[in-house]
């Protein structure tokens, strides 16, 4: 049965996005199970997101746009959408993320989201949100679409050891994402240092924050607790942070060093292993 559900436009980005895929589908004359098969899904996955119900992906837009000759316009409002998916109290910093032209990161557990695989967000959101999980992975992996840009920020980012060996969405998952990290660090824009356990007592032990620099708006230094994000441009605040992630650069190990860090703890940890028989099991 065809879900006819009335929408506010206004109401969410997903809801705007559902009434639109529904006019422009009325009006090119098809039905949910038409346009489905022209998009090689099914008619209730169409219903579904035109009832706001299913949060669309990026590459689902984009045969839509080529399907009913939008020009664009679902994948520009896609971004839209995904955003919205994220944490309220975290929009604000994702929005001042897109802009910022210099991005530093410490993070002591965690890949920073940027530079997560797919199969890594899924395995960190899955741990510890509740709801649409294909639409939280789907909203964290859009925030990534600003390294793709002609001039992209740079990236600079400290992780402990920590990150190496903590295993996340299990062996297959971290070879995948230490594969992914050393691929980004080949990007001139993109620099990882590893802060290996040897440092002992460091400047980051009260917990992971980002610095943003801006060609034009002031600077901010974002925090987050197991509860929400804090973010600030108070030039104090900024400039502590600053202090500390300097003294954590230079307690790191050299970009060059870390990448060897990073591609022994792939081999090592996650490579590989024998059997008890000598054969390897992936």
């Amino acid at each position: 049965m065809v879900n006819i559900r009335n929408l506010d436009p206004s109401a969410s980005p997903l809801d705007y996005y559902g009434s639109e895929l529904r006019r422009l589908r009325e009006e090119a004359g098809l039905n949910q199970p038409q346009l489905g098969r022209i998009l090689y899904c099914t008619g209730s996955l169409i219903g579904q997101i035109e009832t706001a119900k299913k949060v669309p992906t990026r590459e689902f837009s984009e045969r839509l746009d080529a399907a009913l000759m939008t020009s664009g316009s679902f994948s520009r409002l896609v971004g839209l959408v995904l955003r919205s998916q994220l944490p309220t109290w975290f929009q604000a910093y994702a929005e001042m993320e897109t802009k910022a032209a210099y991005i530093s990161s410490f993070q002591p557990q965690l890949v920073v989201g940027l530079l997560q695989t797919p199969g890594y967000a899924r395995a960190v959101l899955g741990a510890r949100t509740e709801g649409d999980l294909d639409a939280k992975v789907a909203a964290r992996i859009e925030r990534q679409r600003i390294l793709e840009r002609d001039t992209p920020p740079l990236i600079w980012v400290v992780l402990s050891e920590a990150v190496l060996r903590q295993e996340i969405g299990g062996r297959e998952v971290m070879r995948a994402q230490l594969a992914h990290l050393l691929r980004m660090q080949e990007q001139e824009w993109v620099k990882i240092q590893i802060l290996p356990f040897g440092a002992g007592a460091h400047a980051g032990l009260m917990g992971e924050f980002n610095l943003l620099r801006f060609e034009d708006d002031p600077d901010l230094v974002y925090t987050e607790d197991f509860v929400q994000g804090h973010m600030t441009a108070n030039p104090a605040a900024f400039r502590e942070g600053s202090l500390r992630y300097d003294h954590l650069q230079a307690a790191a190990l050299s970009v060059e060093d870390s990448a060897a860090m990073i591609a022994r703890a792939m081999e090592e940890h996650y490579g590989d292993q024998p059997e008890p028989d000598g054969r390897a099991v992936a």
